[in-house]
């Protein structure tokens, strides 16, 4: 253990001298006291006077979901200010990272935002790229703005009442999901103060069929749900059992009521109900953790549970609970704790969907910290069971989905770009038969039409340049959590693995490492400029022993971010600045502190010189591609001959290819410039001398075979005797 301290202070160390130069982020992976979460008292733990200004005095949480009143002391008399909110209280809508953005909000009594405030957020790109200011000047754009406005991100559109905010430029899902987090919280707590009107919903009219559905049948038409909460989602490891798993189920429909309860225990419970109130019931089928809490006492409120609809969160207190003592349907399963619970509001109605929601605590992996977390499932009365069926539902769109349909055109662009350059690498045969040692166009036409397009467009334009930060992050949500959505927010980068991880087993890492990669694009046409401006004669490469032995490093790089990132997630993602992408595209050469700016410049000078230093030695995302480009399904040919003809090593700008004429292809960057002699009949030495042998022996010369062998012919007749 003193051993892995040890490495990690030094880790630390490095990362703190490798991160001197860039802006301090005072929020990101911010150490909050515990008692943020809970105490009756938020402010004083957070700096409720810095978002409510005037306010000097404030009362302890309230309401559910929580707010804090705000007071101004005037002539020994206290005024309401408004209202100061924490967003975990309310939602926790995950950014870019995966982890919510707890951000602290002030709200004047007239419903207007007073002021915001980040405490933590997890978002390494507005820690090593974009500066963290970006996301304080975007949250300032809320200032004086009402709660109950429609706020979206984009253009404001005055014809529909829209009003728009400026995004921050590379950092889209972290404001779209930060949108969302100011506008439910404000309006959750307008709502309850009476700044905004309650939600009021048309109550449900029940369908009563008359029968008695067994436990299979409701869980299959939906009348009962189940809400699972595996280790993994709340920080803990790995196991075979759930943290907790329950179903829950609305008992006022009569045949549900009927099939969960029986008879009698449905119409007593029924009658114990006044008008406008709902039973819900829950049981624990598994797992250790209890839904009802150690902590309750008296009076108090049952806080591991909650229903939400819409805007609206419902709790339960003492006189809320009543006993479930079991389940009449058949087939129902065991279970370890019960309840039924009593919703008491009129802005309720079985008629929409409801969330149930488990609130418990998570346990960052990484610093080891706490947080609260809401697991919920998504709970609808079958069509059925309502009289006139469902009413129309529209329901916002997730930001994912927003990111999607905002940039439909350019992700519409991008695609066809992807297909485009596969379909091309697909007929690379036909391609090369065009091209020769002396005039390479055809082959170099696509090759540098897809290094622009990947520099200006993808790398400049859309700023999807792939990164190791992905890798990592994608090795431990398989590890512990996959979340579709997570990697959905992104559509480019989504987009582009989903492109990476096909064409790296069909073909290997060359096509995305050497033809659409924007860093490894720039780089080659560096090199290749370079030579064409005169400076050919200053260009080299590395002796092959050399090479041999610098190429492993950036293996090392990787497994070095690897296992840094199983203790820290963040000291990893400062780590993969070992990679100029950031600098380079997102945020630019010379918005940079100095230490980013001369090590993005030097590689990039570097590169005028030599072929792609970066990519070749470096670059831990090509090492992380290099290792299953060993499983590829088609790999580039070679000849009998190639085994002691050494033409095609000479040229190869990769330096992939051995003494023995094999390619390497995890080293391979499919430039195609041996293919292309391994068609050549005057490039490549073996078919060179079997063209000259056939012109002496008087053979024609027939077109070149798929295995790179002139096509075997007769030996042309001698000429007449008459001339």
């Amino acid at each position: 253990m003193r051993i892995l301290a040890s490495i990690r202070s030094a880790l630390l160390a490095f990362a703190a001298i490798l991160v001197s130069g860039a802006a301090h982020a005072d929020a990101y992976e911010a150490k909050l006291p515990p008692e943020i979460d809970t105490a009756p008292a938020l402010c004083d733990y957070a700096p409720c006077a810095e978002v409510l200004p005037g306010a000097t005095v404030f009362s302890e949480r309230k309401g559910r979901p929580h707010y804090v009143e705000g007071y101004a002391e005037e002539n020994g008399r206290r005024r309401l200010v408004g209202y100061v909110m924490l967003s975990t209280d309310i939602t926790d809508i995950p950014a870019y990272s995966g982890k919510p953005v707890i951000t602290l909000i002030g709200m004047d009594t007239a419903g207007k935002f007073a002021g915001v405030k980040i405490l933590k957020h997890s978002e390494p790109i507005l820690l090593l790229g974009i500066p963290e200011s970006a996301l304080v000047r975007f949250n300032d754009q809320y200032l004086g703005k009402f709660v109950g406005s429609n706020i979206e991100i984009g253009r404001s559109r005055p014809e529909e009442e829209i009003i728009g905010l400026d995004a921050i430029s590379g950092a889209t899902v972290t404001v779209i999901a930060q949108n969302q987090v100011m506008m439910t919280s404000g309006a959750a707590v307008a709502r309850q103060v009476g700044i905004l009107e309650p939600t009021v919903r048309e109550q449900a009219r029940f369908v009563e069929r008359g029968h008695r559905p067994d436990w299979a049948t409701l869980a299959e038409e939906g009348s009962v749900r189940r809400l699972t909460v595996k280790p993994e989602q709340v920080g803990l490891p790995r196991t075979g059992e759930p943290f907790i798993d329950l179903w829950f189920g609305y008992l006022n429909q009569p045949d549900v009521g009927r099939a969960i309860l029986g008879d009698s225990s449905w119409r007593n419970l029924m009658n114990q109900l006044a008008e406008g109130e709902h039973a819900i019931f829950v049981i624990r089928t598994g797992g250790v953790e209890s839904f009802k809490g150690s902590g309750f006492v008296r009076g108090g409120i049952y806080d591991r549970v909650q229903l939400r609809q819409g805007m609206d969160a419902f709790t339960f207190r003492d006189l809320d609970y009543r006993n479930l003592y079991g389940v009449a349907a058949a087939g129902a399963p065991a279970f370890d704790e019960s309840a039924i619970f009593i919703v008491r509001s009129e802005a309720f109605s079985a008629a929409y969907p409801w969330k149930f929601v488990f609130l418990g605590n998570r346990i960052d992996r990484a610093t080891g910290a706490r947080s609260f977390a809401n697991f919920d499932t998504e709970y609808w009365l079958p069509e059925s069971y309502l009289e006139g069926g469902r009413p129309e539902v529209v329901k916002p769109d997730a930001p994912w989905v927003k990111v999607w349909k905002t940039r439909a055109l350019e992700i519409a662009l991008f695609a066809a770009l992807l297909v485009a350059v596969a379909v091309v690498y697909a007929k690379r045969d036909a391609l090369t038969r065009r091209s020769t040692r002396k005039n390479k166009w055809p082959v170099n036409a696509f090759k540098y039409t897809a290094w622009v397009a990947s520099i200006g467009f993808v790398g400049f334009g859309l700023l999807a340049q792939p990164s190791i930060t992905q890798v990592l992050t994608w090795f431990h949500a398989l590890l512990f959590q996959w979340t579709w959505e997570l990697f959905l927010t992104d559509p480019f980068i989504f987009l582009f693995w989903i492109f990476i991880i096909v064409t790296v087993f069909l073909w290997g890492r060359g096509l995305f490492c050497g033809w659409l990669c924007p860093f490894g694009s720039l780089s080659e046409l560096l090199f290749k400029v370079g030579g064409a401006i005169g400076l050919k004669r200053f260009q080299f490469k590395l002796p092959k022993p050399w090479h041999d032995r610098l190429k492993w490093v950036k293996y090392g790089v990787f497994f070095g971010l690897l296992a840094v990132s199983f203790f820290s997630m963040g000291l990893a993602e400062k780590l993969a600045e070992v990679e100029p992408f950031k600098t380079t595209f997102l945020v630019g050469l010379f918005n940079r502190s100095w230490p980013y700016t001369l090590f993005a410049a030097g590689l990039l000078g570097l590169s005028i010189f030599m072929e792609r230093p970066f990519c070749k030695y470096l670059c831990p995302l090509g090492a992380s591609l290099a290792m299953p480009s060993t499983f590829r399904w088609f790999g580039l040919k070679r000849k009998q001959e190639c085994d002691h003809c050494h033409a095609c090593a000479a040229g190869c700008g990769s330096q992939a290819i051995d003494a023995d004429g094999r390619i390497d292809q995890r080293e391979c960057l499919h430039c195609l410039d041996c293919m292309v002699l391994y068609t050549d009949d005057h490039a490549c030495p073996p078919l060179a001398q079997e063209r000259k042998r056939r012109a002496k022996a008087g053979l024609a010369l027939t077109p070149i075979g798929a295995d790179g062998y002139f096509i075997p012919i007769k030996p042309v007749p001698a000429a007449s005797g008459r001339n």
